[in-house]
């Protein structure tokens, strides 16, 4: 990319952010103005992709982990020839525009990831970045690369002080990430100011700490950033941190510099003083240099070209190896390679949920050959051991990954593998933790990637551990998320169930909340239950005649309702099964008045609030404080969660 082509690369994507974010009177033009530079060097000379088939496997991935600076992203994808027009452009921040606030996944092909939430990026290209380790190791073969190429990240001040990007900092340095490049836009301020007033450490000792291997320059220095991306890409052991001084809102003639250029427009007299200082008509509305589209039409094609040299080595390396391609396509495709064999249970055995999900994974494991993930230090408490060697420098095939005690990581990381496609991740931790990791979680749900939350010691039955570890709330708050399935089965058979209603989900992400106390398989009333169970709850135990009362009830608490039921004389007694609350709730009311009868009296027991169950039932016998330490089933007594307590509530 020669000088000229550059700088009218860089006055182009000022021109039109500066532009856009005045026209939407909102809007962040500091980074775009202060990093234009480094837009022109990516998407002109760093990355490998193709813009006319942006779904290209082995491309490099970019993600904007500041995504406050989304113009940034908008403008050099409109050059490049993705599918951002002018008009989308012009539409900046409206509703309809590809062009969102911060950049939206599935918005317009470019955008790898949704970012925003500050730090997430960093996090999820951590995952992207492991995605590439693992294909290359399960798929290259010494005659051809198929899978080669780079993660990138621009992130800023407020990335980096956030906790999530230095735990995905930390386990990426340890996992030895060397495609992994992050430039840091080193501008030194924030929305209130200097970043003086609150962050004074040393970043690139930091970050060398954590294994990463760290350069320092000048964002506007071109042949200095050439070299360093060069020195980025020769140590092949260790992630990389680019450090670039730079000017916010560069080229804002009276702005620049300023933390008033962060997040507000410039203004229509400062607009026309910076175009002016760059020979732009001040008049020029969305402003593109023709120099600047007619160097990205010509790049395009050699991209083009470049792609088409790898799908000739793909094609290549598929007819070389069928069953590798088999069980890549499989992979791509989210399918296993042969149906599960689900272990097998009967009526009357007695199993802790998070066992018996233990062993569902590892029927899974068998059968999806995209299934990884890892549990953040809890791999026993979890059950969420992997056959096989862990996923490690020197074992990238690995499918098992030890997060270390980094929930939020892990779940942002988990988002980057799905997200770089082949995978279906799985997390773990205890439900409490939930509180974590919720922040990558919903964006989980917010993207639709199917990732699955293995969330144990579901309920105060954790006993000894006390309130800290007992979770009240967190059903409900998971709920609360739009597009997240929780599911919370009653045994072992509801357990096989809920994973592979887990595996096959592929608009969202999948909560499965699982017990450490043993609970007994049930016998069910319902003979196509596991078909019934997709509807969010099924009959368990059917009294003959149309019930008196219906009990509604999750996980442990339906055998706690049953034992009620047992006790109960005088009324009849319908147990019902409610895996899944909200998906019940949003059931046609004839199907749901089927296994509920408008006219019993409707009850729900569950060991936590009220919230939600409310929407359904007359009556609710839960927790609605916080916990105590002692053992599980003291606990539980001393808070009032007996079957006693539920007979007397039902005999009302």
């Amino acid at each position: 990319m020669d000088n000229r082509s550059i700088e009218e690369t860089t006055k182009t994507v000022r021109c039109l952010s500066m532009d856009a974010i005045q026209k939407a009177n909102s809007g962040h033009p500091g980074l775009p103005l202060g990093c234009a530079e480094l837009g022109a060097l990516l998407y002109g000379e760093f990355l490998r992709h193709d813009p006319a088939a942006p779904a290209w496997l082995d491309r490099d991935r970019f993600v904007l982990s500041a995504g406050h600076g989304s113009m940034f992203l908008y403008s050099l994808l409109h050059l490049s020839g993705y599918g951002i027009s002018l008009d989308d452009i012009r539409n900046f921040r409206q509703i309809g525009s590809k062009c969102a606030g911060h950049p939206e996944y599935g918005m317009a092909p470019g955008i790898e990831t949704t970012t925003g939430p500050l730090g997430q990026g960093v996090a999820t290209a951590v995952g992207m970045a492991i995605a590439e380790t693992m294909l290359a190791a399960r798929f290259n073969t010494k005659k051809r690369k198929v899978v080669d190429h780079y993660t990138w990240v621009l992130a800023g001040d407020g990335c980096l002080q956030e906790g999530v990007s230095a735990e995905a900092a930390s386990i990426a340095g340890h996992l030895g990430l060397g495609k992994l490049i992050v430039f840091y836009d080193d501008n030194a301020i924030t929305i209130d100011g200097g970043t003086s007033l609150s962050f004074s450490e040393d970043v690139g000792a930091r970050f060398a700490a954590y294994g990463w291997h760290v350069q320092k320059g000048d964002m506007y220095d071109i042949d200095g950033m050439r070299r360093m991306v060069a020195g980025a890409k020769s140590e092949a052991g260790k992630p990389s941190l680019i450090m670039l001084k730079s000017v916010i809102g560069k080229g804002a003639p009276t702005m620049q510099g300023s933390h008033k250029v962060h997040g507000a427009p410039l203004g229509a007299e400062e607009i026309a003083r910076a175009k002016t200082a760059m020979s732009v008509p001040a008049d020029a509305q969305f402003w593109v240099s023709p120099e600047a589209k007619a160097f990205f039409e010509a790049r395009g094609k050699e991209l083009a070209a470049m792609h088409a040299t790898w799908k000739a080595e793909y094609a290549a390396w598929r007819a070389e190896e069928p069953a590798l391609a088999t069980e890549y396509d499989a992979m791509l495709s989210g399918k296993a390679l042969a149906p599960a064999v689900w272990p097998a249970v009967k009526a009357g055995d007695s199993i802790a949920t998070r066992n018996s999900s233990g062993a569902a994974l590892a029927a899974a494991f068998a059968a999806w050959p995209g299934l990884v993930g890892g549990s953040a230090d809890l791999t026993g408490p979890n059950m969420t051991q992997l056959p096989g060697q862990p996923y490690s420098p020197a074992n990238r095939a690995g499918r098992m990954i030890h997060y270390g005690v980094r929930e939020h990581a892990m779940a942002a990381i988990s988002n980057g593998l799905a997200l770089h496609g082949g995978f279906k991740p799985f997390c773990a931790t205890f439900l409490v933790f939930a509180d974590y990791l919720r922040p990558a979680l919903r964006l989980s749900a917010l993207m639709g990637l199917p990732v699955v939350y293995v969330l144990t010691h579901d309920s105060v039955f954790v006993g000894e551990d006390g309130p800290t570890h007992q979770p009240i709330e967190h059903l409900a708050s998971l709920r609360a998320i739009p597009n997240v399935l929780v599911l919370r089965p009653a045994d072992a058979e509801e357990t096989n169930e809920a994973w592979a209603w887990a595996l096959a989900r592929t608009e969202g992400p999948t909560v499965i909340a699982l017990t450490r106390q043993n609970l007994p398989v049930l016998e069910k009333a319902d003979p196509i239950w596991r078909d019934t169970f997709r509807t969010g709850a099924y009959v368990v135990r059917n009294p003959e005649g149309e019930p008196d009362v219906v009990v509604l009830a999750s996980g442990s608490e339906v055998e706690l309702s049953l034992r009620a039921a047992s006790l109960v004389s005088g009324k009849s007694v319908r147990v019902v099964s409610v895996p899944s609350l909200e998906t019940f709730l949003a059931q046609p009311a004839a199907l749901r008045d089927t296994i509920v009868p408008p006219e019993a009296r409707i009850l729900a027991c569950e060991a936590g609030r009220s919230l939600v169950w409310d929407r359904i039932a007359d009556g609710f016998l839960g927790i609605e404080r916080f916990g105590e330490s002692g053992p599980g089933a003291k606990v539980a007594a001393h808070l009032g969660l007996t079957p006693e307590a539920l007979a007397t509530l039902i005999s009302e």
